[in-house]
């Protein structure tokens, strides 16, 4: 059972082994496939129209099994790399060690937001952008900048408290957990984050930023802690819903998976505080 950990308790050995997965995933060409895949639903994902990936309640089930292709991408290069998770609501600074660089790297640079060290750097020649929406082929971030403050513990429990998972209308403007969570209502956890982080990550494509994989991971530890909290609040809308993917409707761009078969985590991965 694969066991994803907190990125702040990664080994060295472990920090390696995912970085190297994830750059032959980036050599071969997978890794522009998921960028791809993303950017097209941000895109196409609109509050009155049709909603899958973002600003809908399938926004969590969505990300769940895109993460889970991803790792499994990964685990297909080397069977021991399991996605780790970034708890941003205590590791909430530049000077937290994923940003070191032995593993995702720093910063960007004042001038252009270039990150300049690391194994993702443009000198390192090993992560060139190119699915993008500008005309930089390198890696971009500034952190601490959008936005001056990652969510706190206190923001997130207030959220984690939300007994409703969601309500009508089923988008950027409902209440409950999922919008809340996905950050355009209240205190704004995971749109917050995009924006801490800045760069790519400020945009459709953010999973050209490698920290997009570990955002969304403890985006989805998030979900299965509510859920473990309100047993009794399951997944809504269940059926008869335009615009959204209900209970059990297949979500694209997959057409063998159903929000029903995403709610237990448990049968792929754990996490290493479950």
């Amino acid at each position: 059972m694969t066991v994803r950990k907190n990125q702040a308790a990664l080994t060295a050995d472990e920090k390696r082994r995912f970085v190297a997965a994830v750059l032959e995933l980036k050599r071969n060409g997978r890794y522009d496939a998921f960028v791809t895949t993303h950017n097209a639903f941000i895109m196409g994902d609109t509050d009155n129209g049709e909603r899958t990936g973002h600003r809908s309640p399938s926004f969590l089930p969505w990300h769940r099994r895109f993460l889970l292709e991803f790792e499994q991408a990964l685990q297909a290069v080397d069977p021991s790399v399991a996605l780790p998770y970034w708890d941003w609501s205590v590791d909430r600074t530049p000077r937290a060690s994923l940003w070191a660089p032995d593993f995702l790297g720093g910063t960007g640079r004042s001038l252009d937001g270039r990150v300049m060290d690391g194994p993702f750097a443009a000198s390192g020649g090993n992560w060139t952008i190119g699915v993008r929406v500008d005309n930089r082929s390198f890696l971009r971030r500034s952190l601490g900048t959008g936005v001056r403050e990652l969510p706190t513990p206190a923001e997130v429990e207030s959220v984690l408290a939300m007994a409703a998972y969601d309500t009508a209308p089923w988008n950027s403007s409902s209440d409950g957990f999922r919008n809340h969570l996905e950050g355009w209502r209240g205190v704004n956890l995971h749109n917050r984050v995009h924006v801490w982080v800045g760069g790519q990550m400020g945009t459709g494509v953010s999973p050209n930023d490698p920290v997009f994989w570990l955002h969304h991971a403890f985006v989805d530890k998030l979900w299965a802690a509510w859920q473990r909290r309100h047993p009794g609040s399951g997944y809504l809308p269940v059926q008869g819903t335009a615009n959204v993917v209900d209970l059990h409707e297949t979500m694209k761009p997959w057409n063998d998976v159903t929000p029903a078969d995403l709610l237990d985590h448990t049968r792929y991965y754990t996490f290493d505080t479950d």
